[in-house]
């Protein structure tokens, strides 16, 4: 008996070891990111969530070379589609936004429309890469339906994600940018705002992939049921996203 509450005692002083849960997130979910992971950890201590930023393309890439990632969280559904169609990932595709694309700038008045992109004043229009961020492509097919793209496409100049088409456009390397709607909302982002009609481009369903099995990771899967959740869809409203059930100021 002495021996058996000896051992537990012992069992007892052991620190519990924190599981971490790796993230690929795309670029537009940086600021709204932190206060979902800092929720997360404050109501579970022993679970830590680490985060890599980048382009949905980029990250796509990583992942398919091999990077160690727990969690794959697109700016749209078509590379998590992708690694599913690949074969080497079983998860389930999971809606958590539904992106909005803005145009921005912090010098000129836009909120007109999109016209303004013909102004002389406007001699560069940054865009994140087509090939690699869901909402530059979004971008290009928003001009073209708007008949502008032929006209005002030598202004277009391409950034690796949308992040650094924020830092382009807000330290004047162009004067109007392609932006997704919550890296507007922050203090540093004062500025015009346009919001084009919706259905000028195809919806941006950011979606997220399910990359390890319980087995690998048993933290990752409850994280991600986490970001479905009701708290997260409130935050995600916040931040400047579209949510079920949810409204937003820009609606």
């Amino acid at each position: 008996m002495k021996i058996f509450v000896i051992v537990l005692v012992l069992l007892a002083s052991i620190p519990v070891c924190s599981q971490t849960v790796k993230v690929a997130a795309a670029a537009n979910l940086r600021f709204v990111f932190e206060e979902i992971k800092t929720a997360y950890e404050s109501a579970n201590p022993n679970e830590k969530i680490s985060v890599n930023f980048g382009s949905s393309g980029a990250l796509f890439q990583q992942i398919l070379n091999g990077a160690d990632f727990d969690i794959f969280m697109s700016a749209d559904n078509s590379y998590p589609a992708k690694l599913k169609e690949n074969g080497s990932f079983s998860g389930e595709l999971q809606i958590y936004a539904l992106g909005k694309l803005v145009l921005w700038s912090n010098t000129l008045d836009v909120s007109y429309g999109l016209k303004v992109l013909e102004e002389s004043a406007v001699k560069h229009i940054v865009v994140a890469k087509p090939e690699l961020a869901p909402y530059g492509d979004r971008a290009l097919e928003c001009l073209k339906n708007a008949g502008l793209f032929e006209k005002i496409k030598h202004k277009i100049i391409y950034a690796d994600n949308i992040s650094q088409t924020a830092q382009f456009a807000q330290t004047g390397n162009a004067e109007v940018a392609f932006l997704a709607m919550s890296l507007t909302l922050t203090p540093e982002m004062k500025g015009s705002v346009f919001i084009p009609d919706p259905k000028s481009y195809k919806p941006i369903e950011q979606s997220m992939l399910l990359l390890k099995t319980r087995n690998e990771n048993t933290t990752a899967e409850k994280f991600m049921k986490f970001i479905l959740s009701e708290k997260c869809k409130t935050i995600f409203a916040r931040k400047g996203y579209f949510v079920t059930g949810k409204q937003t100021h820009f609606d």
